[in-house]
């Protein structure tokens, strides 16, 4: 079955206070992503298997969708988040593990531009301090970007931002917390998900790769996600429901995604407003397609 429908989304809206969340602490990703999914956590219920047994989440990123899930009491069986970023899987690693070490870096870290070169051209010794400066470049570089050249070396210049609290370190323990007792792993998706079985779910939010374009999202990390990777995906989807296991996948919408992904379960399609652009920023309409097969009838 597919459908095509239209839901306009409020970028001001905060799509974390649910009334399940209400009454404890919301946490929130700890790391600013491109493409991040905050956004869709409002409408996520209407994708959802009524139960399921074990999670996987194989492009991490910020992590929305796993910490929402986990709030409100959907994740009972075993969480297995990765990424091909190993700097950012082994940070959740160390967040996971090591928060309060985390923490006793982040707080001798500075917001100035000299102070964040310093950082940038810095190679820590140990995880947890790796950690501590992958997030802190990641709180105040421009746009909160992960970009690295040829090298693999990190090069996003300063962003200028200025902040009451640099850090929420409250934030950081509970998101701890609830990392705790799932696997992170940094590996392909393929390999991410060779243990998917009947009643799983996945949540897979690639970056959006399209045919015959030339777009922003292309690169991820120090590889391509070439059009290529999006058929790899298409088939890891097949095979996961052919294994009896629920999906929930978003992607661009283009011709190209709609003809690849288009018998996979059911297709809509969601529009929303997005701040873009800096400090100058302004709304733009944006669309994106959700690929499910969960059926709550």
């Amino acid at each position: 079955m597919q459908i095509a429908l239209e839901i306009g989304f409020d970028s001001c809206m905060d799509s974390r206070q649910t009334n399940n969340t209400q009454t404890k602490p919301v946490v929130k990703p700890f790391i600013r992503w491109a493409g991040g999914k905050s956004w869709f956590l409002a409408e996520i219920d209407r994708f959802l298997p009524r139960e399921f047994r074990d999670y996987y989440e194989p492009f991490l990123g910020g992590a929305a969708v796993f910490f929402h899930l986990k709030q409100i009491g959907r994740l009972n069986g075993n969480a297995v988040l990765s990424d091909t970023n190993k700097e950012l899987v082994d940070c959740y690693a160390q967040v996971r593990d090591n928060v309060e070490h985390v923490i006793a870096h982040l707080r001798s870290y500075r917001n100035t531009r000299d102070f964040y070169y310093e950082m940038r051209g810095f190679t820590p010794s140990s995880e947890c301090e790796k950690a501590a400066r992958f997030i802190y470049l990641n709180r105040t570089s421009f746009n909160g970007i992960y970009r690295v050249n040829l090298n693999g070396v990190y090069n996003v210049p300063y962003g200028f931002k200025q902040y009451r609290a640099l850090f929420d370190y409250k934030n950081l323990r509970e998101a701890s917390r609830l990392l705790k007792g799932t696997t992170i792993s940094h590996c392909d998706f393929q390999h991410a998900l060779q243990h998917l079985a009947e009643g799983d779910l996945v949540f897979l939010d690639p970056p959006y790769t399209v045919a015959h374009a030339n777009n922003s999202f292309i690169k991820y990390n120090q590889k391509i996600f070439a059009w290529h990777d999006q058929e790899r995906l298409a088939v890891a989807v097949k095979t996961a429901a052919h294994k009896g296991a629920y999906y929930i996948l978003t992607n661009a919408i283009h011709p190209s995604i709609e003809a690849l992904f288009g018998t996979c379960g059911t297709r809509m399609g969601l529009r929303r407003y997005s701040l873009i652009g800096g400090n100058k920023a302004k709304r733009e309409l944006k669309g994106e397609y959700v690929f499910y097969n969960a059926n709550r009838n």
